[in-house]
């Protein structure tokens, strides 16, 4: 777990750098989600970065794609593509766009037009249980996200086809572009609609290791149901001045505050070396 703690933490770093120096950037969702991705890619997924198409591997799909930084600090971390390209994030002519695309190694397919990973998703399972294959699904969903009607009809046939390698994982921080989450559109009580839908529903700490490690590894729970683990996050986890403040949803910090903000993961890094 401390392992995968530090990791976090550098990919953090890596986040922060990509954003500043591209000058765009969804920074807040990227920061809420990481540790989700971290738990994923490093230790539950069945991927081959030398075989991006492997067929055996399993599916992950970030429907919340403008937080697409995240994704590609991890992509190029394990080896789908060189780190350096991270350098050419948003420039002219790089496949590292603001949103994921099939350009990109490891990206299942294109996302940023919110409301539309589920149904895909729900697709790849479908298309696996015909072919009998043993891959599982994982779509990330950001929570204002869950106002999007095609969502619910995607939940809808997932439950119909019980497709329970479909595993779809919210990132309930609470916040979007324009507020909380509950003033925009309440989506309270949250639980109880996906159930209503027919899934398994799940929820845990999303910055909390092992709880997200246990969960990932258990799923499914129930045979013949969709299940959804709705991960309780910080929106700009990590950085003190970022938490809980939704102006940091599409930000670029200023220099001084990038200064900052690497020195706040730094010194956490540095309490990881100090107590090994």
């Amino acid at each position: 777990m401390k392992q995968l703690e530090r990791k976090a933490l550098q990919l953090r770093i890596e986040v922060l750098k990509m954003i500043y120096e591209a000058g765009s950037g969804h920074i807040g969702g990227s920061l809420s989600s990481l540790d989700i991705l971290v738990i994923l890619f490093y230790e539950v997924m069945r991927f081959d970065p030398h075989r991006p198409f492997w067929e055996e591997r399993d599916r992950f799909i970030l429907s919340k794609g403008h937080s697409v930084e995240a994704y590609y600090a991890v992509l190029a971390d394990l080896g789908f593509f060189p780190r350096e390209e991270l350098r050419n994030y948003c420039r002219f002519g790089s496949r590292l766009t603001g949103h994921p695309t099939t350009k990109v190694p490891g990206v299942e397919v294109n996302t940023g037009s919110l409301g539309h990973g589920l149904a895909v998703g729900a697709g790849m399972a479908m298309a696996g249980k015909m072919d009998q294959k043993g891959y599982k699904v994982y779509v990330l969903m950001g929570d204002g996200e869950l106002g999007e009607g095609s969502v619910w009809e995607a939940a809808q046939i997932a439950a119909h086809y019980k497709l329970d390698n479909l595993i779809g994982i919210v990132d309930r921080n609470r916040l979007q572009i324009s507020g909380c989450t509950e003033d925009i559109l309440r989506l309270e009580d949250l639980m109880n609609k996906w159930s209503a839908f027919g899934w398994e529903v799940l929820n845990v700490d999303g910055h909390n290791f092992e709880e997200l490690l246990k969960i990932f590894k258990a799923v499914p729970l129930t045979k013949n149901k969709p299940h959804v683990i709705i991960a309780h996050t910080t929106k700009g986890k990590g950085i003190s001045f970022m938490e809980n403040d939704r102006s940091w949803h599409h930000r670029v910090p200023s220099k001084e505050e990038l200064e900052k903000a690497l020195g706040e993961l730094s010194t956490k890094l540095r309490e990881f070396e100090e107590n090994e």
